[in-house]
């Protein structure tokens, strides 16, 4: 039941997968490099997948589905995507299995396909040559298309929902009649990204532009956000991609003007995965668990009944915690009434603890004969005891002021571990002996880029969009710069 047995301060890494597998949030699968998502834990992502899903449809976009498998031709159309993905790819090259001569399954060897399909690491290639059908007219854009799917990227080296072979995620498609429109797209959705991280995960981002090196295959410009976490090492939380003309050229997706000229569409993608669980568990919790910011809670109050011998204050206790609990699911609040009687009160609050719950009450027959119960926060542990007068008012409130601090010292944080630095040796300084973003200035090459990765296996995680024009010199180089970018050592 307890993660105290390895502490954040100790090994994070241990920490982290021992707290995301006694949370009951995941666990490892029998697939090397898989995992399975518990129930709990796939009720977070339920939470998560409802708040984006909303915000897409509010931002004018719908739901489809695409194959999982993409024939491997498709893969050789755009270049640089190929490249980007080539060495992940998983291949079907069978589409049958027989007994073989000792008994064991075996491929059946005369049932090769005649062209290998890839599994789905990302469907840009199969949802244009789908858009080749779709689109004849400038009337039938701008197409804005979301999916809800699976993935597998081969991970030579995973961590639970951090890395996986397997993870689910949304990729949004679109496709516009002009390049004005996709850049508008993808700002829009790198801001609809960096609402739900702050609004609802409670996590800090910087929202920036990726250097050319980091750029995902076949973009013309990558926007992301980039959280910190709790070791000071930075995540990529999400990311919305300006694919220009590439896939549209690739695939032959023209459309007509009205003046009935033929042009080439403009395109974006964009995508979130269960990855964001990672940054959930990174950027809050303790070693005594998960903290859960309420806004992603499945349970945001339980009630913990404590009960005597006597039968008759048993039954007030239990009728008291009955009805708080249904003034507080009248008031839209997600609850939960524990009235188990083969557990005790204390193994009850250590389990909520652990799982994140940010609000415990605790009622006992003293607060009956009194009107109060023992409210218990999460986030900070601290407890009070508290009139049932209005109790649903009050602990809409204290909801509403858990999601406030979870933020606040989540930003608190990365903004104590910002350092700017104006040369090589504070550069080193900072990465050897401090964590978090490093503020450094960089000559806009990708050789340079990449021998700062080689010799500190720092990268550089944005170009801040809120970056103010300054002149400098690279930090390695000494070259001539005009503006601060973010490294860090990362996820």
């Amino acid at each position: 039941m307890e993660i105290k047995k390895v502490k954040r301060s100790e090994d994070y890494s241990a920490w982290y997968n021992n707290l995301v597998k006694q949370a009951d949030l995941a666990e490892h699968s029998a697939v090397k490099g898989c995992m399975v998502i518990k129930p709990y834990g796939y009720a977070i992502w339920e939470k998560m997948q409802a708040e984006l899903d909303k915000r897409f449809k509010d931002t004018g976009h719908q739901n489809a589905y695409f194959p999982l498998f993409i024939p491997k031709s498709f893969f050789s159309k755009e270049a640089s995507h190929v490249d980007g993905f080539a060495k992940e790819c998983a291949v079907v090259t069978h589409y049958r299995l027989k007994n073989g001569d000792d008994g064991q399954i075996v491929v059946d060897e005369d049932a090769k396909l005649e062209e290998e399909l890839i599994v789905r690491p990302t469907s840009e290639t199969i949802i244009w040559n789908t858009y080749r059908d779709w689109i004849k007219s400038h009337r039938d854009l701008p197409i804005l298309v979301n999916q809800w799917a699976n993935v597998v990227r081969w991970e030579m080296r995973t961590r639970l929902f951090l890395r996986t072979t397997e993870f689910l995620w949304q990729e949004g498609h679109t496709a516009h009649a002009t390049a004005e429109e996709a850049i508008a797209e993808t700002k829009q959705m790198l801001e609809v990204y960096a609402d739900f991280a702050e609004n609802i995960l409670a996590v800090p981002v910087v929202k920036g532009v990726k250097t050319a090196n980091e750029r995902f295959a076949g973009a013309l410009e990558t926007y992301c956000i980039e959280g910190l976490m709790q070791d000071g090492k930075a995540l990529q939380m999400g990311t919305s991609h300006f694919l220009g003309q590439n896939f549209a050229k690739a695939f032959d997706v023209k459309y007509a003007t009205k003046e009935n000229t033929q042009e080439y569409v403009w395109a974006t993608s964009w995508g979130v995965s269960t990855r964001l669980m990672g940054a959930l568990i990174m950027s809050h919790s303790d070693d005594e668990g998960l903290v859960l910011p309420p806004n992603l809670a499945p349970i945001q109050v339980v009630v913990v009944p404590i009960l005597g011998k006597k039968e008759e204050e048993k039954q007030l206790v239990l009728d008291k915690a009955r009805a708080i609990t249904s003034t507080l699911k009248a008031k839209g609040i997600a609850v939960k009434l524990d009235d188990r009687d083969h557990v005790s009160p204390g193994f009850k609050f250590a389990d909520y603890e652990l799982k994140g719950v940010p609000v415990r009450i605790a009622i006992g027959m003293r607060d009956v004969q009194n009107e109060t119960v023992e409210v218990a926060r999460r986030d900070t542990k601290e407890k009070q005891v508290m009139s049932v007068v209005d109790i649903d008012t009050k602990i809409e409130h204290l909801l509403a002021a858990i999601q406030v601090n979870l933020f606040q010292k989540a930003l608190d944080f990365r903004d104590d571990h910002i350092h700017v630095v104006n040369n090589w040796d504070e550069f080193n300084h900072a990465l050897e002996t401090k964590t978090g973003f490093v503020s450094a200035h960089w000559d806009g090459t990708t050789e340079t880029e990449l021998k700062i990765k080689e010799l500190t296996k720092a990268t550089i995680r944005c170009v801040p969009l809120n970056a103010t024009a300054e002149n400098g010199v690279c930090v390695l180089t000494g070259n001539p710069s005009t503006q601060r970018v973010l490294f860090a050592k990362a996820y």
